[in-house]
């Protein structure tokens, strides 16, 4: 099976490379990419599988699919560059920028608590009418109105969908562009990346089509889960199901800048964005910045909506090690101590580490069970490291 993989690897890398292979071999990988850069030196490149197994298609070089929350660091990227720019305040209340934001418990809610998922609108209570994600003034009334789930700052409950529109209406109404442009804007055409918050139509791209995960037999429901299919009125349950029929796979659908699960990518094209953070070169955002992104700025032992410990920094997640709590699999995406970026649904991931100057992504298109990283992503994060002489320190993170 070691024949599907193709791309290039720095012989230093030759276990990561291995642990690729072995996803498609022992771990029903069906197709997938997976690269790096240490210090802006592009070092891990590989990609293979299926594209599409219903016609045969390969992974190519090029194939990009829905990379679901990892789009929220894409997102993060564009507030902190207007955060840099002194355009962006995180101290500020959202009603400074948004004032009809400003109403149902919502009115003391600041920058920083869009950025920290605790700004209390994890999901949407009422439906979302058809096609509503793809409604952006749409869903932006919806969040003006809705009620806060609990008062603002006082915890963090993860923004599933949300997110991609109370920090994108920021950046939106600071910027005077839409996210997706903005991003394309500010970050694409600066780093080249191969990344869409919003892909038009007759963008001539592979897109590969995500296939759902299937329940197996044998696997431990998280606390999550259960509540998703048992408690219809719950907050797990409506951030999941509440999405007015979205279809991730439709070509229309990805035309639509949903910041918070619609991007569309690969791996080189995640790295490609990541690159300039880890290495801190200031062509993105101060070495100042990049600090403070690489700051865990949220905390807690039972996120209101993951119902798991969780650590975010501004925008992004931080190494989160839940092993020892018997919480169920993939509740855990352990990093370098200093790394900062995003999970996806099914486990992709992509990840900058000023620390050690490497940028990681790691993206399929066979979803995985879990809430974060499953036994296909993790692996290739630990080769990583192992090869850049770090060590786990079990349960935190990746040390040198």
């Amino acid at each position: 099976m070691a024949g599907t993989v193709k791309g290039s690897c720095d012989p230093k890398f030759a276990e990561l490379k291995e642990e690729f292979e072995r996803n498609f071999a022992e771990r029903g990988e069906v197709g997938a990419s997976v690269c790096l850069s240490v210090n802006g030196e592009t070092l891990v490149d590989l990609w293979g599988g299926k594209a599409n197994p219903e016609t045969g298609e390969d992974w190519q070089e090029d194939t990009i699919s829905i990379v679901f929350s990892c789009s929220k660091a894409a997102t993060s990227v564009c507030a902190h560059i207007l955060i840099d720019r002194g355009e962006l305040n995180p101290a500020a209340l959202v009603a400074d920028y948004w004032p009809e934001f400003a109403k149902n418990g919502k009115e003391k809610t600041t920058v920083q608590m869009m950025l920290n998922h605790e700004s209390a609108l994890p999901t949407l209570r009422d439906p979302v009418k058809p096609g509503g994600y793809t409604d952006w003034d749409y869903m932006i009334k919806r969040l003006e109105d809705e009620e806060a789930f609990w008062e603002p700052g006082t915890r963090n409950g993860y923004h599933m969908i949300n997110f991609g529109w109370t920090v994108g209406e920021l950046v939106r109404r600071v910027s005077g562009k839409s996210l997706g442009t903005f991003f394309r804007d500010e970050v694409v055409a600066k780093t080249g990346a191969k990344f869409w918050l919003g892909l038009p139509e007759d963008e001539d791209v592979h897109i590969a089509p995500i296939h759902t995960y299937a329940p197996q037999p044998g696997d431990v429901p998280t606390e999550f889960t259960i509540k998703l299919m048992t408690e219809p009125d719950s907050i797990q349950h409506k951030s999941f199901m509440n999405s007015g029929g979205w279809d991730f796979n439709d070509r229309k659908s990805q035309a639509a800048e949903i910041g918070g699960g619609g991007g569309l990518s690969n791996a080189r094209g995640q790295v490609a964005m990541y690159t300039p953070l880890a290495c801190n070169d200031g062509s993105l955002v101060s070495k100042d910045r990049v600090a403070n992104m690489s700051m865990v700025s949220t905390a807690t032992q039972r996120d209101a909506t993951l119902l798991i410990p969780t650590r975010f920094a501004s925008g992004f997640m931080k190494s989160m090690d839940n092993r020892a709590l018997n919480l169920g699999p993939g509740t855990s995406a352990i990093m370098g101590d200093k790394a900062f970026g995003h999970v996806g649904a099914g486990g992709s991931i992509g990840f900058a580490d000023p620390e050690c100057g490497m940028a990681f992504s790691y993206t399929m298109n066979q979803m995985g069970g879990g809430l974060l990283l499953n036994d296909r992503g993790q692996p290739l994060i630990d080769a990583a490291y192992k090869a850049l002489g770090y060590r786990t320190n079990a349960p935190g993170a990746w040390v040198k």
